[in-house]
């Protein structure tokens, strides 16, 4: 339920990911590319769920992308291409079913499903050119690669993430999900586990921060880290080695980049680290900022399904504005 709410602001009801959202709110900055992409998400708690659109259009839900599950560890979208066509015979074979679809769209008074379908297959014929050079990670230099920790471990994967993440967002690509893992969940053997945890995800971070930097793109994108929740300032002992539970009463989010103020935290808990005491943030509180600082009114953002309004955030939210530089 805390990964749905981080990801849809709801964890009761199906509702769309916030990539979605900014997908519809927004659309892709590259009309060759998605406008929302997921890198390796894991297919448990929540799955689909966490990069889907719901009840919004079908097109808004995120392109899978697979990396750590290839042989050479080379990103890939499944399926995008046909090696038995010609470009010409697909698009001459894509225009007949289109018709097909466009007729039987008309037909219809309303099909989200059939409308994400054709918009689905022009994009993957269009994407058929550009995807595969911005997957191409071996176009950056070997200095970029090593900054990122590629070629050695543990920081490999995570660090080729992290780095597609940047050529997608360098693409145009307006929203990016990259999941690390569920290497986090420390109910035991804490003290052994975290240093590993840390190491395979803090150098990629660190370069990717760098990375836009330099190229003059950090200050118009915003890099959230976060988890569902947090971990309790008392031992776990009832799985051999203590570890910590999960609290979801006190925890960290971290934003860099895309208008936020540098070097500077916001609330706090209790002396023990336990219960958030002072400038308390709620999921939707967070979500209603990360849309501020995308340009976007989190109480104007709104899909009309089943009668009624919905949005992000719901009823709730607020605009955190001491964190905005």
């Amino acid at each position: 339920q805390a990964v749905l709410k981080l990801h849809t602001g709801a964890a009761a009801f199906v509702r769309p990911s916030m990539g979605a959202w900014v997908s519809y709110g927004l659309g892709s900055d590259n009309e060759n590319l998605p406008g929302f992409v997921c890198v390796d998400y894991p297919a448990m708690h929540g799955n689909v769920r966490l990069y889907g659109s719901a009840f919004l259009p079908a097109y808004h839900q995120a392109t899978p992308i697979r990396l750590a599950e290839t042989p050479n560890r080379m990103p890939q979208i499944r399926f995008l291409e046909d090696g038995s066509l010609s470009a010409t015979r697909q698009r001459e074979q894509l225009d007949i079913i289109q018709a097909l679809n466009r007729e039987h769209l008309a037909q219809a008074e309303q099909d989200d499903r059939l409308e994400g379908v054709i918009h689905s297959y022009e994009l993957a014929f269009r994407m058929q050119r550009v995807a595969p050079e911005v997957l191409d990670l071996s176009r950056e230099t070997a200095e970029t690669q090593r900054m990122y920790g590629i070629g050695s471990e543990p920081t490999d994967t995570f660090g080729r993430q992290c780095l597609l993440a940047r050529r997608l967002a360098d693409s145009g690509v307006r929203f990016i999900q990259v999941a690390s893992g569920y290497h986090w969940d420390h109910h035991g053997n804490i003290e052994r586990d975290l240093p590993q945890s840390a190491a395979k995800t803090d150098q990629p971070i660190g370069a990717l921060l760098t990375d836009l930097a330099r190229r003059g793109l950090l200050e118009d994108t915003l890099v959230v880290c976060a988890g569902e929740f947090g971990r309790t300032p008392v031992a776990q002992i009832d799985r051999g080695a203590p570890g910590r539970d999960h609290n979801p009463h006190g925890y960290t989010v971290w934003l860099a980049g895309g208008g936020v103020k540098p070097g500077f935290s916001y609330g706090e808990t209790d002396e023990f680290g336990y219960l958030a005491v002072e400038n308390k943030v709620h999921m939707h509180d967070l979500h209603a900022t990360m849309l501020h600082l995308l340009g976007v009114d989190h109480e104007r953002l709104t899909y009309r399904y089943a009668g009624r309004d919905f949005r992000l955030t719901d009823i709730y939210g607020r605009v955190v504005r001491d964190i905005i530089a």
